[in-house]
């Protein structure tokens, strides 16, 4: 089964949008549609709740209940088993630490977006070759700007690259130059105990910074 046309273009038309992903680690059911409120509110449309965060199959299906025009979907998504899990309470983004064929296989055949982890030029082939729709450079503090200039230049042409780890709003410049598409967000973003308006505020700085990047 390959991706629905209608995910894969509204895929593309949020990236294009803001192509920042919001990690929501740690995000309990209870709070989710608050902190999301928070991040719709500054424009931020893909979202990715970590499975090692409490109950997160229900923060997906309360997700993609209150707001259907965002793409919500799971990270740290390590087994077949768990895409199923992801796919059955409504999640579209499947997201890795890493490029396990068998889960990338499962995410497209399921008609879902696949997002796996790779850290070198082996890795990002393979996942690409399963099918993989981008790649998630990580963890990102291993890699430099010069990394992702390296990739992309022997990857095919457009493919999707973003860092993902240690991401502030002011050191998303120099990875932009060197060609990445956008950006995972995480404990800048949101983290267990911070409250929605941090989060706005947070997530608001972060759209006005990569805003500022794309019209300099």
């Amino acid at each position: 089964m390959n991706t629905p046309p209608l995910l894969h273009q509204r895929y593309a038309e949020l990236k294009a949008r803001l192509p920042l992903i919001a990690i929501l680690r740690g995000l309990r059911p209870a709070e989710a549609v608050t902190i999301g409120q928070s991040l719709h509110d500054a424009g931020f449309l893909l979202w990715e709740v970590p499975l090692n965060s409490p109950d997160p199959l229900a923060s997906i299906t309360a997700l993609r209940t209150a707001f259907p025009d965002v793409l919500v979907g799971a990270g740290t998504v390590l087994t077949p088993a768990q895409v199923r899990d992801v796919h059955a309470a409504g999640g579209q983004l499947i997201i890795s630490p890493n490029a396990d064929p068998a889960v990338i296989d499962e995410t497209v055949r399921l008609g879902l977006i696949s997002l796996p982890g790779i850290l070198t030029p082996t890795e990002a082939f393979s996942a690409l070759a399963h099918g993989a729709h981008g790649l998630k450079l990580f963890p990102a503090e291993q890699a430099s700007p010069a990394v992702v200039k390296a990739l992309l230049a022997v990857l095919p042409q457009g493919c999707d690259l973003f860092p993902v780890g240690g991401i502030a709003a002011g050191t998303m410049a120099s990875w932009v130059q060197a060609g990445a598409t956008g950006f995972g967000i995480g404990s800048s973003l949101y983290k267990p105990g911070k409250s929605a308006p941090a989060v706005r505020e947070d997530a608001q700085a972060f759209a006005q910074a990569w805003a500022a990047l794309r019209t300099a």
